[in-house]
């Protein structure tokens, strides 16, 4: 067996004023000049994080071309005032924050065409208005504790995730939500519930949204909770994507995706295996892969429901004897979806992507089966399932 070869917050006030200052390319040069009302009235739990993302709107118009207006007054909701402006941006607002006057002005302003862009705990807000509750997307239901986990790009159409890669790891609070928003918005990324703890949403757990309703736009992101992601460019280009986005200034396809949705995992990722162990490869995506398979052993991935599943792919190296992958649905010995073959690759840092279409179906969790000859048969860098 091949033996295992290893390789190898605070913020500072300096690091958010430079990070102001970043613009997103081209941005600004095709942004026309636009207002913004950011809102962050709570009636509930108020986050700490509200003046730094309140600068955070205010630093972004400065350097792509948009002009901020931030209150607390839910005065500012009627007709006369919410058409001077082209987005109104619910910034961890919590709780019961309109009267009906007030909500009745805001649902004539998005139906006749205006933006809302929602922040974290703006899905904690108006659980008694069914309007909010179907502009935000889905409301919040609980959270774990802070900590790291994997957010993947299910759609980098839109400018506010073109910039990302296929995952990104970030410390943030990760919301659960009381129902699943995808068959009514497309979903721009999810979570890998398999990559923290706390996670309750089967596998699917989107955690970034767009939608149109009515003439208006919406987008609602549940980053945001922490001082520390005001000051992450990433988040900073996802926040001035989505408020261009809600403000008219460009376009994107917003609709629901029921199909062609396509999740991408870590190997390494695995949530209960038999007999393989993560193995170091400078050429991996993140730098690990599932490694020292052989014949019998297998892996699980409680966060990937092959619920609607079509095809599989991996990306796999081999300098041993290759084999065969068989996808499962709910368990090591539920039933095969598809099988694929690993040829070897020439060494175990040269990969290769194999695909199949899978002729069954399932549902529950992904598992997968490894066979072939003796010894180390293939390593497993990321898998994707397309539904």
């Amino acid at each position: 067996m091949r033996s295992l070869i290893a390789r190898g917050l605070a913020v500072a006030a300096a690091a958010l004023t430079a990070a102001a200052t970043v613009l997103v390319p081209g941005a600004a040069q095709a942004a026309a000049p636009f207002d913004v009302l950011v809102f962050s009235k709570t009636a509930g739990f108020r986050h700490d994080s509200i003046p730094t993302g309140i600068q955070t709107i205010r630093d972004l118009g400065t350097a792509n071309g948009f002009t901020v207006t931030a209150t607390e007054d839910a005065g500012a909701f009627t007709t006369a005032n919410l058409a001077t402006y082209e987005a109104v941006i619910f910034l961890s607002t919590t709780g019961d924050v309109l009267n009906n006057t007030q909500q009745s002005a805001f649902e004539s302003y998005i139906n006749g065409g205006g933006g809302y862009l929602g922040i974290h705990a703006a899905a904690d807000t108006e659980y008694g208005w069914a309007y909010y509750g179907q502009l935000v997307g889905a409301w919040f239901s609980s959270h774990p504790a802070i900590q790291q986990a994997t957010v993947r790009t299910e759609d980098n159409t839109h400018p506010a995730t073109s910039h990302l890669g296929a995952t990104w790891s970030r410390s943030d609070e990760w919301y659960n939500y009381g129902t699943n928003p995808r068959s009514n918005v497309r979903v721009l990324q999810n979570l890998d519930e398999g990559s923290y703890s706390g996670g309750s949403m089967s596998g699917d757990h989107p955690i970034t949204w767009c939608r149109t309703q009515g003439s208006g736009r919406s987008f609602y992101t549940g980053l945001g909770h922490t001082i520390q992601s005001y000051a992450e460019s990433a988040f900073r280009s996802l926040l001035l994507g989505g408020i261009r986005y809600v403000a008219g200034q460009v376009t994107a396809d917003c609709s629901p995706r029921t199909s062609g949705t396509s999740i991408t995992v870590e190997g390494e990722s695995y949530t209960s295996n038999f007999g393989v162990q993560p193995a170091n490869h400078g050429t991996a995506s993140g730098g690990r892969t599932v490694g020292y398979i052989e014949n019998g052993d297998w892996v699980g991935y409680s966060s990937v429901n092959v619920s609607g599943a079509k095809t599989f792919s991996a990306r796999v190296s081999s300098a041993g004897a290759g084999g065969t992958i068989r996808v499962r649905a709910g368990s090591q010995t539920g039933t095969v979806l598809g099988t694929v073959t690993v040829p070897n690759t020439g060494s175990w840092d040269t990969f290769r992507t194999v695909s199949t279409t899978l002729t069954a179906t399932g549902s529950g969790p992904l598992f997968l089966t490894f066979s072939g000859g003796s010894g180390s048969l293939f390593d497993v860098d990321t898998i994707t399932i397309t539904k």
